[in-house]
């Protein structure tokens, strides 16, 4: 099966996004991120109905890398609890071949 891991996590600014990103991708522990445009969240938290701006962003990583690469983003997240996802995607076997030799 050609599948890598994408790792989902909204950050509280851009300037988060990039200094975690650039750590993920600099420790091989994410072959990729893709950072998105700023968008708007409403959540609960602590009994109240929130409302925020959010930077979201996506990390491809093998399977394996990728309970690594969520603990080492969770160390650095300014969220008291940050939802960090991970979902498998079908890729062409080039691009799993480039995201393992990345995560090496």
């Amino acid at each position: 099966m050609n599948s890598i891991a994408l790792v989902q996590v909204t950050f509280a600014d851009a300037a988060e996004a990039e200094r975690i990103g650039a750590d993920m991708i600099a420790e091989r522990l994410a072959a990729c991120v893709t950072i998105g445009e700023p968008c708007r969240s409403i959540y609960r938290w602590n009994g109240a109905v929130e409302r925020g701006r959010e930077v979201p962003a996506t990390f491809k990583t093998t399977g394996m890398r990728a309970r690594a690469l969520a603990a080492a983003i969770l160390k650095r997240h300014s969220y008291e609890l940050p939802v960090i996802e991970t979902t498998a995607a079908e890729v062409d076997p080039a691009v799993r071949s480039w995201v393992e030799e990345s995560t090496r």
